[in-house]
């Protein structure tokens, strides 16, 4: 398919710019990049906390959507993307409170350790104590302990994917749905989407590069499943998934080659691909209308695996 008009404009006048791709520029710089300049106008939501909790290395800053229902309630446990080096809690704010509203579900966004100052395991530690965190804790969150899920975009879609192994691993099954846009899931740079879609469309494959290599403090440890969930052994007894991905992004293949492993596992799952769409695209959801139709499937997802239904409540996405 050829690239949605939308993103084509967009593309076209970062061109005329001179935007840098992000692998050109220092971690700091890179740091102040608005990587959600078309994202939509933040929907109210009942109530949003920021509160900080107990970490492996340290206190964890998360923010916690509430929307008005009965408690209670799902609850969705967040993570940014961003390569593991960039993004914080205000980049997923917008989807954070889509996905609240929408979906009836409590969100916890997770604001994980960033590489290169914490390097692999750090996040997916974090990550993975937040996740606990929060069923430890269902009780006082007014949260379902038997309606948790995980989710997360590109690199926060990684560490969603990598949670499920890890509480599996343990022989722990609180986690009931695994939502993951355009995931990175393996620590290679050889798949058709890395190849036709390496520069010129936003998120480059230099830039993957870039990503990868603050996050890893050595090559081996791409090699390991909590980094590249897509080399676990064992895909067996991992909970239900939505996968997400767009056609002209280097992720696509790493989020459905990860999808096709699930299925062949026997885990239901769906995949599905929005073409003519780039990387990060259902952050865009004040540009692009295939964004918001993303966001609003993953509203449908989650109240079918949360609620028992597809549909219900009301949001302006």
């Amino acid at each position: 398919m050829p690239l949605d008009p939308q993103v084509q404009v967009v593309l076209e006048n970062m061109k005329k710019q001179g935007v840098p791709p992000l692998h050109t520029l220092s971690v700091e710089s890179a740091r102040t990049v608005n990587l959600s300049s078309m994202a939509a106008q933040p929907e109210e939501v009942w109530k949003v906390d920021n509160r900080k909790i107990p970490g492996p290395a340290g206190l964890i800053p998360v923010r916690v959507y509430r929307p008005q229902s009965k408690y209670p309630l799902p609850v969705l446990i967040y993570y940014h993307g961003g390569g593991w080096v960039v993004g914080d809690l205000d980049a997923a704010d917008v989807l954070c409170r889509q996905l609240a509203n929408g979906a009836n579900v409590i969100v916890v966004s997770v604001d994980y350790r960033l590489a290169p100052e914490h390097r692999f395991p750090a996040a997916i530690e974090d990550a993975y104590a937040a996740a606990a965190w929060v069923a430890e804790n269902a009780s006082s969150l007014e949260a379902d302990l038997n309606r948790i899920a995980v989710g997360g975009d590109s690199a926060g879609g990684n560490l969603a994917a990598a949670v499920t192994l890890m509480a599996r691993d343990q022989g722990l099954s609180f986690i009931k749905f695994q939502l993951l846009f355009n995931p990175a899931t393996h620590y290679a740079f050889d798949t058709d989407s890395y190849r036709d879609n390496a520069e010129g469309y936003g998120l480059t494959t230099d830039t993957m590069r870039w990503f990868w290599g603050q996050y890893l403090a050595k090559e081996q440890d791409g090699r390991n499943p909590y980094a590249s969930p897509l080399l676990a052994a064992d895909f067996s007894s991992l909970p239900p998934a939505l996968v997400i991905t767009a056609e002209f992004d280097p992720l696509r293949d790493d989020g459905e080659a990860y999808a096709a492993k699930l299925k062949t596992a026997g885990i239901p799952v769906e995949a599905k691909r929005y073409d003519g769409m780039v990387h990060g695209f259902m952050l865009q959801t004040g540009g692009y209308d295939q964004g918001r139709q993303a966001v609003r499937h993953a509203v449908s997802a989650l109240r079918k695996a949360l609620h028992g239904q597809e549909r219900g409540g009301e949001t302006a996405i």
